[in-house]
């Protein structure tokens, strides 16, 4: 049922938030004045996180981004609308001046190198998808 899926606090989401916190970054969540509702926010440093799930935001060559056998239009064009809103809210945040990470489902299940490259990225001043 649809209804059950999640948009906010999904499993992997709470993995970075521990993760960040452990490692003594403080962060806010699902700041609604900033455009897309980032995950994570880290103000301190000027960074947006996105957690995205892989089958939602339809991750590039991935084996989670499947799409339904029934209803592919629809699933395609939900798909669509996704990315280009991810793609519309990673420009926006860009111009007012945060740097975006965003972080793929299927990332976190490989372990902990994802998070490692994390702290890098937040620890150096370029942009970038993990």
């Amino acid at each position: 049922m649809m209804s059950a899926v999640r948009s906010i606090n999904t499993g992997p989401e709470l993995v970075v938030r521990r993760f960040l916190h452990a490692h003594g970054y403080r962060f806010r969540i699902h700041k609604k004045n900033l455009p897309g509702k980032p995950d994570i926010v880290l103000a301190k440093y000027r960074v947006c996180i996105f957690v995205h799930g892989c089958f939602w935001h339809h991750h590039p060559e991935c084996r989670y981004a499947s799409t339904p056998k029934t209803r592919c239009e629809f699933w395609n064009e939900k798909f669509s609308r996704n990315v280009a809103r991810d793609i519309e809210n990673v420009e926006a945040l860009e111009v007012l001046g945060w740097r975006v990470l965003i972080i793929w489902e299927c990332q976190l299940k490989k372990g902990q190198d994802t998070l490692d490259q994390l702290l890098q990225q937040l620890r150096s001043k370029s942009h970038a998808v993990l």
